[in-house]
């Protein structure tokens, strides 16, 4: 069944839990369930080249770990610094599931329509990939879903972690 929203058709593609420390919760995932590697990253400028926050331009900085769980990938924020939805998340709700990361291949035709749909963007990044690429973008769907949808326009190359655990 096609949905209204095109970027919903290809399921949820990403799973997210805002941490208080990402190591701990790191090895824990490793030590109970074998999921690993995890590559970590610092996302802040100018790592990532474009930053907003509720319509204006912002700065903020997250530590974050991926790894894939078969076809799902799991990614942990530890808040840093600055205003954020995961520093929203975190005086709201304490810590937890924050959002769902969905694929697009297109996030400005993916934004419209969430903008037509009455889902407003309340922060993205930009810029992340080895070519200037990559785009994420949070939708406001708490209160209607019970959680946060994320747009996600993956990059076509990584740049290499700053660490991964278990260590290689």
């Amino acid at each position: 069944m096609k949905t209204p929203l095109s970027f919903l058709n290809n399921g949820i593609a990403q799973v997210c839990i805002i941490v208080p420390e990402l190591e701990p919760v790191v090895e824990a995932y490793y030590r109970l369930f074998g999921i690993g590697p995890w590559h970590f990253y610092t996302y802040k400028k100018p790592f990532v080249k474009e930053m907003h926050y509720q319509g204006k331009s912002a700065d903020y900085c997250m530590r974050v770990a991926l790894s894939n769980f078969g076809p799902m990938r799991i990614e942990l924020i530890e808040p840093v610094a600055g205003e954020s939805v995961y520093a929203d998340f975190v005086r709201e709700h304490g810590y937890g599931v924050h959002h769902f990361g969905l694929l697009t291949d297109d996030m400005k035709s993916a934004l419209r329509e969430a903008e037509e749909a009455g889902l407003p963007m309340t922060m993205d990044g930009s810029g992340f990939g080895a070519d200037g690429d990559g785009h994420f973008a949070y939708l406001d769907t708490e209160k209607f879903l019970g959680v946060t949808l994320e747009l996600i326009e993956r990059p076509g190359k990584r740049i290499k972690p700053e660490k991964i655990y278990p260590p290689e």
